[in-house]
């Protein structure tokens, strides 16, 4: 998710909710938002209050924040939650509070789509109930078939969302390690080119190269995803960019970073392709990477080839669908370079954008999402 916020420390949970106004009168909703940049959101009448942000759910004292504060948000606000919403994953702490809440309050339950969410958070900060177009680019979430998703195209028309299509995946040698280790996913697309030759010869300091060759090819520990995230540490590991990151989004600040100091540059025209599926492969766009030596202009390259796959990708959707507004959600529109050139592409289109304005892009904004998605539910 390139993005330069990693870890959020805990915030009061004493701080002002951000109050959303919603088109619409929806029961008292709790929604428990994800794991990482973890909020709650809970509703009255036509408001959403959206916490102050409590951080990543992987440590005990965060977990018990979140707990202590759900209480504390659902007593000061004097609500009486009807419905418990929450991701689909399982393993999150903020889903099993969610349905340990609802099994002892007696309370249904609707689980959201991360990405689902991720858009459905943008239609409620602008008060949207139309159907609209959504590009979902993040890091992970899981998806509907239980794999991690983080590049999709979506077609959200109230509490529904439609996969329309998604980025041509990528396997993950070493599961959520490839995500701490960009070299891991340039191994996975040499690989996925048919270079798997080169992976050794380009990392001949990572001592697991050779390991991850068999990885690969057992398809051992190596799920395979669609996330954005992910295409972008390849992409870095390619370009010998961060190799090992120590912190998040790490190789893909810095690719911004080359990308801007270059400036303005011409997209790569035979750098993507929409396949059958719907499903949008940059594999042009890699395989060009790698042979490229000024880092700066292959930055910039990527960013420009990125932005008009994406564009034409949502453009043709949304043609198809007969929709007029692109929603552009998940931590990847941090990056302002991609946000920006995708956004000047789909208004020269004809399209409208719908971007974050009250809450950030990433997944501090799904429990308001998920908000979302419940109240047009019931």
């Amino acid at each position: 998710m390139p993005h330069p916020q990693t870890n959020h420390p805990p915030t009061s949970a004493d701080s002002n909710p951000v109050a959303i106004k919603l088109p619409f009168v929806a029961p008292s909703i709790l929604a428990c938002g994800a794991w990482l940049k973890n909020t709650i959101c809970v509703t009255r009448g036509n408001t959403a209050f959206v916490s102050p942000l409590f951080g990543d759910l992987s440590a005990a004292h965060t977990c018990d924040l979140f707990t202590e504060s759900a209480s504390r948000i659902i007593k000061n606000l004097h609500i009486k939650p009807e419905v418990v919403a929450h991701d689909l994953h399982p393993d999150f702490y903020s889903t099993q509070f969610a349905c340990h809440y609802a099994a002892k309050h007696g309370l249904p339950t609707v689980s959201v789509q991360h990405h689902h969410a991720h858009i459905g958070a943008l239609c409620a900060e602008h008060g949207i109930t139309n159907a609209v177009i959504g590009i979902a680019l993040d890091g992970i979430g899981l998806g509907t078939d239980n794999l991690p998703w983080g590049g999709e195209l979506l077609y959200c028309m109230g509490a529904r969302s439609v996969r329309l299509g998604h980025l041509q995946p990528l396997a993950m040698p070493g599961g959520d390690r490839a995500a701490r280790e960009p070299w891991r996913m340039a191994a996975a697309a040499l690989y996925h080119l048919g270079r798997t030759n080169e992976i050794p010869i380009r990392f001949p300091e990572q001592p697991a190269a050779r390991t991850v060759i068999a990885m690969l090819n057992q398809k051992l520990n190596s799920p395979m995803t669609s996330s954005m995230g992910r295409l972008f540490d390849a992409a870095a590991g390619l370009l010998g960019i961060d190799l090992i990151q120590s912190h998040e989004a790490q190789a893909a600040i810095h690719l911004q970073i080359l990308a801007n100091e270059y400036g303005t540059s011409t997209a790569l025209a035979d750098g993507y392709r929409i396949s059958q599926g719907n499903i949008l492969d940059y594999s042009p766009l890699l395989n060009w990477l790698i042979d490229q030596s000024d880092i700066y202009q292959a930055a910039a390259v990527f960013h420009a080839t990125l932005a008009l796959g994406l564009a034409e990708w949502a453009t043709e959707a949304a043609k198809r669908c007969h929709v007029s507004h692109i929603a552009l959600g998940g931590g990847c529109f941090h990056n302002t370079l991609l946000k920006q050139s995708l956004c000047n592409l789909l208004a020269t289109n004809g399209l409208k954008v719908l971007s974050a304005t009250q809450l950030p892009p990433d997944d501090s904004a799904i429990s308001l999402g998920q908000a979302w998605v419940a109240g047009l539910s019931y």
